[in-house]
């Protein structure tokens, strides 16, 4: 995979302009207090240590400009003739031969290293982000199908139950489609008939069962609906009320969240 970016791997601004000054002064005075131990002996060593530091963390550029200032320092402190650039004897010529050669040997090595580490990190970097992007959509997903799988869940227990069933709430009537396209579903799909008892109001639709139950139940359990287990009063014969255990469930849909009351019976 070809990585245009690999080439940009150093740092922008002004800073590593300042790091390679630093560099370069460094070497300089080092080379300065080891100037009486080694003489004219090995000139630009230090100068190259400094370009090739300067190329690992600062670039082509900056690199490039401490070598051939590097070499200037050298020829003039360090060959003898020490002080002059008038004269050029062999010691200069071996200086601007082998010194350049060496630094840019090594200085193109570091580049081509650098940018290989840099591609590398790209390309870990835009892996991590597929990767990332893979996880999030298998989760959305998996929150798909058990959305589905609990819209499936609801029609059936519907089905199974529409002749217990007292009403079907959404719990946010606002961002949730009206019981009432549910209710119509499952009665499509069963062939049940059970809508034609039913009267849908906002946010509710009522099963065949409710019509049976005491008006002041019905409006309890309409308002303050929770799932788990309610005693609602029914009608039994003329004018008797009867206490029933009915089962309130919830059902977390595609659609929305619903609460299914039905009677245990």
């Amino acid at each position: 995979m070809q990585v245009r970016n690999a080439r940009r791997w150093a740092p922008r601004g002004g800073k590593r302009w300042i790091i390679a000054i630093a560099a370069l002064l460094s070497a300089a005075i080092v080379r300065t207090m080891l100037h009486p131990l080694l003489g004219p002996v090995m000139p630009g060593t230090a100068f190259m240590i400094a370009a090739v530091l300067v190329q690992y963390y600062c670039g082509l550029g900056p690199a490039v400009w401490v070598m051939i200032a590097g070499l200037c320092f050298a020829d003039y402190l360090f060959v003898p003739p020490y002080g002059r650039l008038d004269v050029i004897d062999q010691s200069d010529i071996r200086l601007m031969v082998s010194y350049p050669l060496i630094t840019i040997m090594v200085i193109a090595l570091v580049e081509r290293l650098r940018r290989a580490q840099y591609r590398a990190e790209l390309l870990a970097a835009v892996a991590q982000s597929r990767y990332e992007m893979l996880l999030r959509h298998d989760n959305e997903r998996l929150l798909a199908r058990r959305a589905t799988d609990e819209m499936h869940r609801m029609l059936h227990h519907i089905a199974h139950y529409n002749r217990s069933l007292i009403l079907i709430k959404a719990v946010d009537p606002t961002h949730s489609v009206p019981p009432a396209s549910v209710m119509v579903t499952a009665a499509t799909a069963t062939s049940s008939g059970f809508i034609e008892d039913a009267s849908f109001g906002a946010g509710i639709a009522y099963g065949p069962r409710h019509s049976r139950v005491h008006q002041e139940d019905l409006a309890r359990a309409s308002d303050r609906l929770l799932p788990g287990r309610h005693r609602l009063r029914f009608l039994s014969g003329t004018q008797h009320w009867h206490p029933v255990e009915c089962v309130c469930e919830r059902f977390i849909t595609p659609s929305g969240e619903f609460l299914i009351l039905r009677t245990e019976d």
